[in-house]
């Protein structure tokens, strides 16, 4: 794997985690779900990136949550980056966002609806940062190759791919894990999302639902099957979160599943 600036146990043979709340969602709870989840990271050798979106572009009503400001937002994702010295990734929606957000991460994640955007993916590779391209919902592992392709033609082979799942009719996601080797063979790391692969979209309340029951069974079969990565949100009080709460880890459950998870991937 290329080098990430600020990542601890990279030699420690655990997977690497990615890892935060869906949002920003005031100045303080960053840190705080951060530091928690750095003193995990820190007792299991496990390479831990933050991740938090500074904003939601993507919601079905519009009265949801969006964030607390773009610039606020990103002062907050740093300001984690800096107390405890880790990578910290943040999602990206245009090529504007993508010059952005550079100014205050290590990492830009393109989200899956915007996958084949060519603009957003040149505009994220020439910042030099590491991008994270996560797989539409709506395309094959092998068709991944096109985006990773636009990002190395411009200059960039700092890239990850992120298997978030595949629309299964109208309200369902399901996970090909057969994806993780195909996507590894195109010479990146793969992260599998455990949180979001089990999203129930299109709800007719308009709110996202998910199974966070199946989240522990998801992050099992990823590690099997050879995952380079987890990604998982987590919030200390996820019926409350004001984004993607239903699909989300309670913070109190992570130890115990990373415990587990270790011990698999020491085992294959």
């Amino acid at each position: 794997m290329f080098d990430i600036p600020l990542l601890k146990y990279k030699d420690s043979g655990n997977f690497l985690l990615i890892a935060g709340p869906c949002v920003v969602e005031n100045e303080t709870m960053p840190r705080e779900i951060a530091g928690q989840i750095v003193s995990i990271t820190d007792k299991l050798q496990i390479p831990y990136i933050f991740k938090a979106s500074y904003k939601k572009a993507n919601r079905s009503r519009l009265d949801s949550f969006t964030g607390i400001g773009d610039l606020k937002g990103l002062e907050v994702i740093r300001k984690v980056r800096d107390t405890f010295n880790i990578p910290v990734l943040t999602d990206v929606h245009s090529p504007e966002e993508a010059r952005l957000a550079a100014e205050f991460t290590d990492i830009l994640q393109i989200p899956a609806f915007l996958c084949r955007q060519t603009d957003l993916l040149v505009a994220a590779a020439k910042t030099g940062k590491i991008v994270n391209i996560k797989k539409g919902q709506f395309l094959s592992p092998e068709a991944m190759k096109y985006a990773v392709q636009k990002v190395l033609d411009s200059g960039n082979d700092k890239i990850m791919l992120t298997e978030r799942g595949t629309t299964f009719g109208y309200q369902d996601l399901v996970v090909d894990f057969r994806g993780i080797p195909v996507m590894q063979s195109l010479g990146v790391p793969v992260i599998l999302d455990c949180t979001h692969s089990l999203q129930r979209p299109n709800q007719s309340g308009g709110v996202t639902g998910g199974q966070p029951e199946l989240i522990e069974t998801i992050a099992k079969a990823g590690i099997a099957a050879g995952a380079d990565g987890l990604f998982i949100e987590t919030h200390p009080d996820t019926e409350n979160a004001l984004s993607d709460g239903a699909n989300m880890l309670p913070l109190d459950m992570l130890q115990t599943l990373l415990e587990k998870l270790v011990r698999i991937r020491k085992a294959i």
